[in-house]
Protein backbone atom coordinates (compact mmCIF):
# COMPACT_ATOMS: atom_id res chain seq x y z
CA UNK A 1 0.00 0.00 0.00
CA UNK A 2 2.82 2.44 0.74
CA UNK A 3 4.61 1.42 -2.68
CA UNK A 4 1.69 2.73 -4.67
CA UNK A 5 -0.18 5.39 -2.64
CA UNK A 6 3.41 6.59 -0.34
CA UNK A 7 5.92 9.51 -1.41
CA UNK A 8 9.17 7.85 -1.79
CA UNK A 9 9.41 5.43 -4.22
CA UNK A 10 12.01 2.63 -3.01
CA UNK A 11 10.67 2.90 0.54
CA UNK A 12 9.88 -0.46 1.93
CA UNK A 13 7.52 -0.33 4.94
CA UNK A 14 6.15 -3.15 7.43
CA UNK A 15 5.97 -4.24 11.13
CA UNK A 16 9.01 -2.09 13.08
CA UNK A 17 9.94 -2.85 16.79
CA UNK A 18 9.50 1.02 17.65
CA UNK A 19 5.58 0.75 16.94
CA UNK A 20 5.76 -2.84 18.15
CA UNK A 21 6.90 -2.00 21.44
CA UNK A 22 3.63 0.46 22.08
CA UNK A 23 1.63 -2.28 21.57
CA UNK A 24 2.30 -4.84 24.11
CA UNK A 25 0.89 -2.89 27.14
CA UNK A 26 -2.34 -2.44 24.89
CA UNK A 27 -2.99 -5.78 23.90
CA UNK A 28 -1.85 -7.21 27.40
CA UNK A 29 -4.48 -5.19 29.30
CA UNK A 30 -7.17 -5.47 26.64
CA UNK A 31 -6.61 -7.63 24.12
CA UNK A 32 -5.54 -8.03 20.78
CA UNK A 33 -8.81 -6.82 19.07
CA UNK A 34 -8.23 -3.80 20.63
CA UNK A 35 -4.55 -3.71 19.05
CA UNK A 36 -6.75 -3.83 15.43
CA UNK A 37 -8.79 -1.00 16.62
CA UNK A 38 -5.98 1.50 17.43
CA UNK A 39 -4.25 0.61 14.49
CA UNK A 40 -6.72 1.56 12.52
CA UNK A 41 -7.32 4.93 14.35
CA UNK A 42 -3.46 5.67 14.05
CA UNK A 43 -3.88 5.60 10.34
CA UNK A 44 -6.87 8.18 9.62
CA UNK A 45 -4.42 10.08 12.13
CA UNK A 46 -1.42 9.47 10.23
CA UNK A 47 -3.91 10.48 7.03
CA UNK A 48 -5.29 13.82 8.83
CA UNK A 49 -1.37 14.64 9.32
CA UNK A 50 -1.00 14.21 5.40
CA UNK A 51 -4.03 16.41 4.67
CA UNK A 52 -2.76 19.04 7.06
CA UNK A 53 0.52 19.11 5.41
CA UNK A 54 2.53 18.25 8.77
CA UNK A 55 5.24 16.23 6.68
CA UNK A 56 7.07 19.39 5.48
CA UNK A 57 7.99 19.86 9.27
CA UNK A 58 10.56 16.69 8.36
CA UNK A 59 12.72 19.30 6.69
CA UNK A 60 13.56 21.43 9.91
CA UNK A 61 15.66 18.42 11.30
CA UNK A 62 18.74 20.01 11.67
CA UNK A 63 21.53 18.10 10.14
CA UNK A 64 23.38 17.16 13.03
CA UNK A 65 20.28 15.24 14.40
CA UNK A 66 20.15 13.72 10.61
CA UNK A 67 24.00 12.53 11.49
CA UNK A 68 23.77 11.42 15.15
CA UNK A 69 20.23 9.53 13.71
CA UNK A 70 21.92 7.81 10.97
CA UNK A 71 24.81 6.91 12.97
CA UNK A 72 22.90 5.85 16.26
CA UNK A 73 20.56 3.77 13.65
CA UNK A 74 23.62 2.10 11.87
CA UNK A 75 24.76 0.79 15.26
CA UNK A 76 21.41 -0.38 16.76
CA UNK A 77 21.62 -2.72 13.10
CA UNK A 78 24.83 -3.62 14.47
CA UNK A 79 24.09 -4.33 17.77
CA UNK A 80 20.76 -6.48 16.30
CA UNK A 81 23.10 -8.77 14.17
CA UNK A 82 24.90 -9.89 17.21
CA UNK A 83 21.96 -11.67 18.91
CA UNK A 84 22.30 -14.17 15.68
CA UNK A 85 25.27 -15.60 17.16
CA UNK A 86 23.28 -16.83 20.09
CA UNK A 87 22.10 -20.44 20.72
CA UNK A 88 19.95 -22.83 23.00
CA UNK A 89 22.24 -24.80 25.66
CA UNK A 90 21.37 -28.09 26.79
CA UNK A 91 19.23 -26.29 29.99
CA UNK A 92 17.41 -24.18 27.21
CA UNK A 93 19.42 -21.16 27.69
CA UNK A 94 20.98 -18.96 24.73
CA UNK A 95 24.90 -19.02 25.43
CA UNK A 96 27.79 -18.24 22.75
CA UNK A 97 28.19 -19.62 19.64
CA UNK A 98 31.89 -21.77 20.32
CA UNK A 99 33.94 -23.66 18.39
CA UNK A 100 33.21 -25.27 14.67
CA UNK A 101 29.70 -23.58 14.39
CA UNK A 102 31.58 -19.86 15.72
CA UNK A 103 34.34 -20.56 12.80
CA UNK A 104 31.98 -21.32 9.93
CA UNK A 105 29.36 -18.58 11.47
CA UNK A 106 32.02 -16.38 10.87
CA UNK A 107 33.24 -17.80 7.49
CA UNK A 108 29.60 -17.68 5.90
CA UNK A 109 29.08 -13.61 6.86
CA UNK A 110 32.57 -12.89 5.33
CA UNK A 111 31.81 -14.50 2.27
CA UNK A 112 28.63 -13.04 2.29
CA UNK A 113 29.82 -9.30 2.44
CA UNK A 114 33.05 -9.49 -0.67
CA UNK A 115 30.11 -11.00 -2.77
CA UNK A 116 27.70 -7.56 -1.79
CA UNK A 117 31.00 -5.61 -2.58
CA UNK A 118 33.11 -7.02 -5.59
CA UNK A 119 29.90 -8.41 -7.73
CA UNK A 120 28.77 -4.74 -8.28
CA UNK A 121 32.03 -3.98 -9.56
CA UNK A 122 31.22 -6.91 -12.17
CA UNK A 123 27.19 -6.52 -12.97
CA UNK A 124 24.78 -4.62 -11.86
CA UNK A 125 22.09 -6.70 -13.89
CA UNK A 126 21.36 -9.04 -10.42
CA UNK A 127 21.07 -7.85 -6.36
CA UNK A 128 24.28 -8.41 -4.98
CA UNK A 129 22.47 -9.31 -1.95
CA UNK A 130 20.43 -11.85 -3.84
CA UNK A 131 23.45 -13.51 -5.11
CA UNK A 132 24.46 -13.69 -2.21
CA UNK A 133 21.87 -15.58 -0.46
CA UNK A 134 21.83 -17.87 -3.11
CA UNK A 135 25.46 -18.91 -3.09
CA UNK A 136 25.64 -18.82 0.66
CA UNK A 137 22.74 -20.92 0.64
CA UNK A 138 23.33 -23.62 -2.10
CA UNK A 139 26.73 -23.62 -0.12
CA UNK A 140 25.48 -24.65 3.05
CA UNK A 141 22.63 -27.32 1.60
CA UNK A 142 25.22 -28.91 -1.01
CA UNK A 143 27.93 -29.12 1.77
CA UNK A 144 25.42 -29.76 4.11
CA UNK A 145 26.92 -27.35 6.64
CA UNK A 146 25.53 -27.57 10.41
CA UNK A 147 24.90 -23.80 10.43
CA UNK A 148 21.96 -21.91 11.46
CA UNK A 149 19.47 -21.29 9.54
CA UNK A 150 16.37 -19.01 9.69
CA UNK A 151 14.12 -21.73 10.86
CA UNK A 152 16.50 -22.39 13.75
CA UNK A 153 16.34 -18.67 14.57
CA UNK A 154 12.48 -19.13 14.75
CA UNK A 155 12.08 -22.34 16.22
CA UNK A 156 14.55 -20.91 19.51
CA UNK A 157 12.96 -17.46 20.01
CA UNK A 158 9.51 -18.93 19.80
CA UNK A 159 7.32 -20.33 23.13
CA UNK A 160 5.38 -23.24 20.88
CA UNK A 161 5.58 -26.17 23.21
CA UNK A 162 6.59 -28.05 19.54
CA UNK A 163 9.44 -25.96 18.29
CA UNK A 164 9.90 -29.29 15.88
CA UNK A 165 6.79 -28.12 13.79
CA UNK A 166 6.99 -24.34 13.94
CA UNK A 167 6.54 -23.36 10.17
CA UNK A 168 6.76 -19.78 8.50
CA UNK A 169 4.13 -20.93 6.32
CA UNK A 170 0.77 -18.74 6.54
CA UNK A 171 -2.52 -18.12 5.01
CA UNK A 172 -4.13 -14.77 3.72
CA UNK A 173 -5.61 -12.73 6.06
CA UNK A 174 -9.65 -12.47 6.18
CA UNK A 175 -11.25 -8.70 6.46
CA UNK A 176 -13.16 -8.23 9.69
CA UNK A 177 -14.02 -4.91 11.91
CA UNK A 178 -12.14 -4.95 15.01
CA UNK A 179 -14.51 -6.56 17.47
CA UNK A 180 -14.50 -3.75 20.23
CA UNK A 181 -17.20 -2.09 21.44
CA UNK A 182 -18.36 1.47 19.60
CA UNK A 183 -18.22 3.55 22.95
CA UNK A 184 -16.34 6.37 23.71
CA UNK A 185 -14.73 4.23 26.72
CA UNK A 186 -13.01 2.18 23.90
CA UNK A 187 -12.12 5.53 22.25
CA UNK A 188 -9.97 7.40 25.46
CA UNK A 189 -8.22 3.52 25.60
CA UNK A 190 -7.01 3.26 22.53
CA UNK A 191 -6.48 6.70 21.51
CA UNK A 192 -3.16 7.38 23.29
CA UNK A 193 -1.76 4.35 22.27
CA UNK A 194 -3.06 5.41 18.51
CA UNK A 195 -1.49 9.15 18.88
CA UNK A 196 2.17 7.53 19.90
CA UNK A 197 1.87 4.71 16.75
CA UNK A 198 1.04 7.61 14.67
CA UNK A 199 3.69 9.70 15.67
CA UNK A 200 6.52 7.52 15.96
CA UNK A 201 5.34 5.80 12.31
CA UNK A 202 5.38 9.03 10.38
CA UNK A 203 8.89 10.42 12.51
CA UNK A 204 10.72 6.86 11.32
CA UNK A 205 9.39 6.88 7.99
CA UNK A 206 9.99 11.00 7.21
CA UNK A 207 13.30 10.52 8.52
CA UNK A 208 13.80 7.12 6.34
CA UNK A 209 12.50 9.06 3.40
CA UNK A 210 14.56 12.20 3.90
CA UNK A 211 17.71 9.42 3.83
CA UNK A 212 16.86 7.83 1.16
CA UNK A 213 16.72 11.53 -0.40
CA UNK A 214 20.52 12.66 0.68
CA UNK A 215 21.07 8.55 -1.14
CA UNK A 216 19.51 8.94 -4.06
CA UNK A 217 19.99 13.28 -4.60
CA UNK A 218 16.37 13.06 -4.89
CA UNK A 219 12.96 14.86 -3.47
CA UNK A 220 9.93 12.42 -1.91
CA UNK A 221 6.82 13.89 -1.01
CA UNK A 222 6.69 13.92 2.87
CA UNK A 223 2.88 14.76 2.65
CA UNK A 224 2.06 11.86 0.51
CA UNK A 225 4.30 9.88 2.81
CA UNK A 226 1.70 10.87 5.64
CA UNK A 227 -1.21 9.50 3.58
CA UNK A 228 0.08 6.38 2.15
CA UNK A 229 1.14 5.37 5.63
CA UNK A 230 -2.07 6.28 6.85
CA UNK A 231 -3.91 4.59 4.12
CA UNK A 232 -1.58 1.21 5.08
CA UNK A 233 -2.49 1.24 8.98
CA UNK A 234 -6.34 1.83 8.01
CA UNK A 235 -6.36 -0.92 5.51
CA UNK A 236 -4.41 -3.22 8.01
CA UNK A 237 -6.42 -3.02 11.28
CA UNK A 238 -9.10 -4.31 8.78
CA UNK A 239 -6.95 -7.11 7.88
CA UNK A 240 -5.67 -8.06 11.66
CA UNK A 241 -2.48 -6.57 11.03
CA UNK A 242 -0.19 -5.24 13.77
CA UNK A 243 0.26 -1.92 11.91
CA UNK A 244 4.13 -0.53 11.22
CA UNK A 245 5.80 2.26 9.33
CA UNK A 246 8.86 2.53 6.69
CA UNK A 247 11.60 -0.08 7.27
CA UNK A 248 15.26 1.77 7.40
CA UNK A 249 17.20 -1.28 7.09
CA UNK A 250 14.70 -3.47 4.51
CA UNK A 251 15.05 0.48 2.37
CA UNK A 252 18.30 0.88 2.55
CA UNK A 253 19.14 -2.43 1.28
CA UNK A 254 16.66 -2.16 -1.62
CA UNK A 255 18.08 1.13 -2.85
CA UNK A 256 21.67 -0.33 -2.48
CA UNK A 257 20.69 -2.59 -4.81
CA UNK A 258 18.93 -0.59 -7.07
CA UNK A 259 15.35 -0.46 -6.24
CA UNK A 260 14.75 3.24 -6.67
CA UNK A 261 11.03 2.85 -8.24
CA UNK A 262 7.82 1.91 -6.83
CA UNK A 263 7.47 -1.31 -8.41
CA UNK A 264 10.30 -2.49 -6.72
CA UNK A 265 8.36 -2.28 -3.19
CA UNK A 266 5.05 -3.77 -4.53
CA UNK A 267 7.36 -6.65 -6.23
CA UNK A 268 9.13 -7.24 -2.11
CA UNK A 269 5.82 -7.07 -1.15
CA UNK A 270 4.16 -9.76 -3.51
CA UNK A 271 7.77 -11.77 -3.39
CA UNK A 272 7.27 -11.83 0.82
CA UNK A 273 3.52 -12.87 0.24
CA UNK A 274 4.32 -15.63 -1.76
CA UNK A 275 7.02 -17.56 0.00
CA UNK A 276 4.40 -17.37 3.44
CA UNK A 277 1.42 -18.92 1.19
CA UNK A 278 4.10 -21.21 -1.17
CA UNK A 279 7.68 -21.25 -0.54
CA UNK A 280 7.87 -20.85 3.52
CA UNK A 281 10.57 -24.09 3.09
CA UNK A 282 12.66 -22.59 1.12
CA UNK A 283 13.44 -19.36 2.93
CA UNK A 284 13.54 -21.54 6.30
CA UNK A 285 16.22 -23.25 4.68
CA UNK A 286 18.93 -19.72 4.47
CA UNK A 287 21.49 -19.65 7.01
CA UNK A 288 21.24 -16.60 9.20
CA UNK A 289 25.05 -15.86 8.17
CA UNK A 290 23.70 -14.75 4.66
CA UNK A 291 21.49 -12.55 6.47
CA UNK A 292 23.91 -10.90 8.98
CA UNK A 293 26.68 -10.71 6.31
CA UNK A 294 23.98 -8.86 4.16
CA UNK A 295 23.09 -6.38 7.48
CA UNK A 296 26.25 -5.72 7.91
CA UNK A 297 27.24 -4.18 4.82
CA UNK A 298 23.80 -2.17 5.13
CA UNK A 299 26.20 -0.58 8.15
CA UNK A 300 29.19 -0.47 6.75
CA UNK A 301 27.39 1.84 4.16
CA UNK A 302 25.08 3.61 6.43
CA UNK A 303 27.20 4.82 9.35
CA UNK A 304 28.74 8.32 8.27
CA UNK A 305 32.33 7.39 8.51
CA UNK A 306 33.09 11.30 7.54
CA UNK A 307 31.50 12.75 10.89
CA UNK A 308 34.99 10.93 12.42
CA UNK A 309 36.99 13.58 10.41
CA UNK A 310 34.36 16.66 11.08
CA UNK A 311 34.10 15.92 14.89
CA UNK A 312 36.81 18.66 15.72
CA UNK A 313 35.92 20.90 12.96
CA UNK A 314 32.55 21.46 13.58
CA UNK A 315 31.27 23.64 16.50
CA UNK A 316 31.06 21.90 19.98
CA UNK A 317 27.33 21.81 20.49
CA UNK A 318 26.65 20.70 17.04
CA UNK A 319 29.26 17.46 18.36
CA UNK A 320 27.24 17.36 21.26
CA UNK A 321 24.18 16.65 19.05
CA UNK A 322 25.49 14.32 17.10
CA UNK A 323 26.61 11.93 19.86
CA UNK A 324 24.13 12.52 22.31
CA UNK A 325 21.16 11.57 19.14
CA UNK A 326 23.50 8.58 18.16
CA UNK A 327 23.51 7.39 22.37
CA UNK A 328 19.42 8.05 22.96
CA UNK A 329 18.72 6.14 19.36
CA UNK A 330 21.05 3.09 20.69
CA UNK A 331 19.59 3.38 24.30
CA UNK A 332 15.80 4.39 23.97
CA UNK A 333 14.18 4.48 20.28
CA UNK A 334 14.97 6.44 17.18
CA UNK A 335 11.89 8.24 17.34
CA UNK A 336 12.48 9.95 20.79
CA UNK A 337 16.36 10.10 19.15
CA UNK A 338 15.08 12.91 16.94
CA UNK A 339 12.96 14.48 19.34
CA UNK A 340 15.68 14.97 21.99
CA UNK A 341 18.07 15.69 19.08
CA UNK A 342 15.54 19.14 17.43
CA UNK A 343 14.51 20.02 21.34
CA UNK A 344 18.04 20.23 22.08
CA UNK A 345 18.93 22.47 18.74
CA UNK A 346 15.94 24.42 19.09
CA UNK A 347 17.68 25.17 23.14
CA UNK A 348 20.88 25.65 21.39
CA UNK A 349 19.72 28.45 18.35
CA UNK A 350 18.09 30.56 21.31
CA UNK A 351 20.91 30.57 23.60
CA UNK A 352 23.09 31.37 20.78
CA UNK A 353 20.94 34.27 19.53
CA UNK A 354 19.88 35.03 22.58
CA UNK A 355 22.71 37.50 22.96
CA UNK A 356 22.67 38.61 19.47
CA UNK A 357 20.42 41.20 20.22
CA UNK A 358 21.99 45.24 20.24
CA UNK A 359 21.67 48.45 20.21
CA UNK A 360 23.20 51.81 19.26
CA UNK A 361 21.42 54.92 20.29
CA UNK A 362 21.37 58.70 19.34
CA UNK A 363 19.27 61.40 19.00
CA UNK A 364 17.59 63.15 15.72
CA UNK A 365 16.69 66.27 14.38
CA UNK A 366 13.03 66.34 16.35
CA UNK A 367 15.11 65.22 19.66
CA UNK A 368 13.86 62.18 20.07
CA UNK A 369 16.64 59.48 21.21
CA UNK A 370 16.26 56.18 18.48
CA UNK A 371 17.79 52.90 19.95
CA UNK A 372 18.23 51.36 17.08
CA UNK A 373 18.00 47.79 17.47
CA UNK A 374 19.48 45.06 15.63
CA UNK A 375 18.89 41.30 15.62
CA UNK A 376 15.63 39.33 16.80
CA UNK A 377 12.91 40.02 19.32
CA UNK A 378 11.79 36.63 20.87
CA UNK A 379 11.49 34.60 24.09
CA UNK A 380 15.47 34.05 24.55
CA UNK A 381 16.72 37.71 24.09
CA UNK A 382 14.21 39.55 25.64
CA UNK A 383 16.25 39.65 29.12
CA UNK A 384 18.86 41.11 27.30
CA UNK A 385 16.74 43.46 25.32
CA UNK A 386 15.04 45.03 28.76
CA UNK A 387 18.95 45.92 30.22
CA UNK A 388 19.60 48.10 26.88
CA UNK A 389 17.50 51.08 28.29
CA UNK A 390 18.39 54.17 30.19
CA UNK A 391 14.87 54.73 30.98
CA UNK A 392 15.79 57.09 34.27
CA UNK A 393 18.06 59.39 31.66
CA UNK A 394 16.34 58.96 28.33
CA UNK A 395 14.12 62.34 27.42
CA UNK A 396 10.18 62.81 26.82
CA UNK A 397 10.69 60.87 23.47
CA UNK A 398 12.24 57.75 22.56
CA UNK A 399 12.12 55.80 19.65
CA UNK A 400 12.98 51.96 19.41
CA UNK A 401 14.39 51.74 15.44
CA UNK A 402 13.33 47.93 13.77
CA UNK A 403 14.54 48.50 10.52
CA UNK A 404 17.10 45.40 11.28
CA UNK A 405 15.29 43.62 13.80
CA UNK A 406 12.00 41.90 14.27
CA UNK A 407 9.84 41.04 17.07
CA UNK A 408 9.39 37.17 16.41
CA UNK A 409 6.74 35.94 19.20
CA UNK A 410 4.35 36.80 21.77
CA UNK A 411 7.49 36.93 24.46
CA UNK A 412 8.92 39.98 22.59
CA UNK A 413 5.34 41.64 22.31
CA UNK A 414 4.87 41.79 25.84
CA UNK A 415 8.96 42.86 26.12
CA UNK A 416 7.45 45.84 24.33
CA UNK A 417 4.44 46.19 26.18
CA UNK A 418 6.28 46.29 29.50
CA UNK A 419 8.73 48.66 28.72
CA UNK A 420 5.79 50.99 27.23
CA UNK A 421 4.55 50.86 30.56
CA UNK A 422 7.73 51.76 32.40
CA UNK A 423 8.25 54.53 30.53
CA UNK A 424 4.79 55.56 30.55
CA UNK A 425 4.70 55.76 34.79
CA UNK A 426 7.58 57.36 34.16
CA UNK A 427 6.00 60.41 31.68
CA UNK A 428 7.66 59.53 28.79
CA UNK A 429 6.65 58.48 25.46
CA UNK A 430 7.80 55.39 23.60
CA UNK A 431 7.85 55.08 19.98
CA UNK A 432 8.25 52.09 17.48
CA UNK A 433 9.54 52.70 13.91
CA UNK A 434 10.02 50.64 10.52
CA UNK A 435 8.47 47.79 11.31
CA UNK A 436 7.73 44.70 9.02
CA UNK A 437 4.16 44.19 7.81
CA UNK A 438 4.35 40.37 9.61
CA UNK A 439 5.79 42.41 12.93
CA UNK A 440 2.76 44.61 13.02
CA UNK A 441 0.09 42.19 12.24
CA UNK A 442 1.62 40.37 15.41
CA UNK A 443 1.06 43.51 17.32
CA UNK A 444 -2.71 43.82 15.77
CA UNK A 445 -3.27 40.65 16.58
CA UNK A 446 -1.91 41.15 20.34
CA UNK A 447 -5.03 43.88 20.52
CA UNK A 448 -4.87 45.24 23.93
CA UNK A 449 -2.25 42.89 25.10
CA UNK A 450 0.26 45.98 23.43
CA UNK A 451 -0.10 49.33 24.04
CA UNK A 452 2.92 50.95 21.82
CA UNK A 453 2.90 53.86 19.47
CA UNK A 454 3.94 52.97 15.49
CA UNK A 455 5.04 55.87 14.21
CA UNK A 456 4.16 56.82 10.57
CA UNK A 457 7.13 56.92 8.00
CA UNK A 458 5.94 57.67 4.14
CA UNK A 459 9.44 56.70 2.82
CA UNK A 460 8.94 52.88 4.51
CA UNK A 461 5.03 52.69 3.85
CA UNK A 462 4.17 51.93 7.41
CA UNK A 463 1.04 54.23 8.54
CA UNK A 464 0.26 55.35 12.00
CA UNK A 465 -1.04 52.94 14.18
CA UNK A 466 -2.38 52.96 18.28
CA UNK A 467 -2.80 49.60 19.83
CA UNK A 468 -4.76 49.32 22.87
CA UNK A 469 -5.39 52.59 22.68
Amino acid sequence: MTSIFGGRPGMISGATGATAVVMVALVAENGVQYLFAAVLLAGLLQITAGILKLGKFIRMVPHPVMLGFVNGLAIVIFLAQLGQFLVKDGSGAMVMMEGNMLYLMIGLIVLTMLIMHFLPKFTTAVPAGLVAILTVTLIAVGLELETRTVIDFVRDMGTSADPDNVTLKGELPSFSIPMVPFTLETLWIILPYSVIIAAIGLIESLLTLTLIDEITDTRGQGNRECMGQGIANTVNGFFGGMGGCAMIGQSMININSGGRGRLSGITAALVLLGFILFGAQYIEMIPLAALVGIMFMVVLGTFEWSSFRIIRKIPTTDAFIIILVSGVTVAYDLAIAVIVGVIVSALVFAWKHAKNIEVETYVDEDGYKVYDLRGPLFFGSVSHFRELFDLKNDPEHVVIEFRRSRVSDHSGIEALDNLAAKYKAAGKNLHIRHLSPECRQLLKEAGNLCEVNVLEDPNYHVATDKLGG
